[in-house]
């Protein structure tokens, strides 16, 4: 039986309300990232209003997954000791209640990394799944992946998929592009905000799973937190590209923006459908 997902369009004053609430609870964001991002994952959640804690080794990463507001597991540089406390992280979690958000960095393209994707969904159900159209349809095992990080399928072309992944999961699936679409397998919702220089920042996409988390904190529905990441990042994006010469001077501006961003201002900008 075909199941329609419904287009569900959010207030801006939603997801102002969303970013409000994340800068009055600076929820503790736990990171199991990739090792060329981290510095500037870390950065984003802090210039945003949260506190990052980088706890990615096996000892202490199911205890603090715990005690944590939200957790971020990133499959972009895995090894076997981060593998196991990235599991433990999840039981973590999965024994204090804590939100985890999951970005399946390259899935498809490698084999290991796309296995162990499947293996931490198996293990607990995340909040949010993130990824570009080609993740996604991967780990939905509808396709390939793209060419490394890089995605070879469109947004709209993994909508259904991402859909069915959501439905099948239990989750909110996130697929960013020029457009980001956000899916619960019921609902869509579409963010139009960005610029190109966003591709060519390494751990941009990285960073925006780590707010994803944040807004997990702070916000019950999966959907509107991801919106509301989502909407957040981008339109720092827009304004840090407005004074900036290039893909280097527009990271910087990046987190600047990332800070200065009101709610009042992120309602303005949004545009959602």
């Amino acid at each position: 039986m075909t199941h329609s997902v419904r287009e569900s369009v959010l207030s801006p004053q939603a997801i102002a309300e969303g970013l409000t609430a994340l800068r009055e609870r600076s929820p503790l964001v736990q990171c199991l990232t990739n090792i060329v991002v981290a510095n500037f994952t870390a950065n984003a959640l802090l210039a945003t209003g949260a506190s990052p804690a980088m706890v990615d080794n096996a000892a202490e990463a199911e205890p603090f997954a715990s005690v944590a507001d939200a957790v971020l597991v990133n499959l972009g540089t895995p090894y076997p000791v981060t593998v196991g406390a990235m599991a433990g992280a999840l039981r973590g979690a999965a024994s204090g209640g804590t939100p985890w958000v999951l970005d399946p960095v390259a899935a498809g393209a490698l084999q290991w990394r796309t296995s162990i994707a499947q293996a931490l969904l198996d293990q607990h159900a995340p909040a949010i799944i993130r990824g570009n159209a080609s993740e996604i349809i991967a780990i939905a095992g509808q396709g390939k992946g793209g060419r490394g990080v890089e995605s070879v399928d469109t947004v709209d072309g993994a909508v259904d998929v991402a859909a069915e992944l959501a439905r099948d999961r239990g989750t909110v699936v996130a697929v960013s592009g020029e457009v980001d679409h956000i899916t619960d397998g019921d609902r869509l919702v579409r963010v139009g905000n960005g610029h190109p220089w966003l591709t060519q920042v390494t751990g941009a996409g990285c960073a925006l799973g780590a707010l994803m988390a944040a807004f997990t904190a702070v916000i019950p529905d999966p959907l509107v937190a991801a919106a509301t990441a989502t909407a957040t990042f981008t339109v720092a994006a827009e304004r840090a590209a407005e004074q900036s010469a290039g893909p280097g001077s527009f990271a910087v501006s990046l987190i600047d923006e990332l800070a200065a961003l009101s709610s009042e201002d992120l309602a303005a900008a949004v545009r959602l459908s």
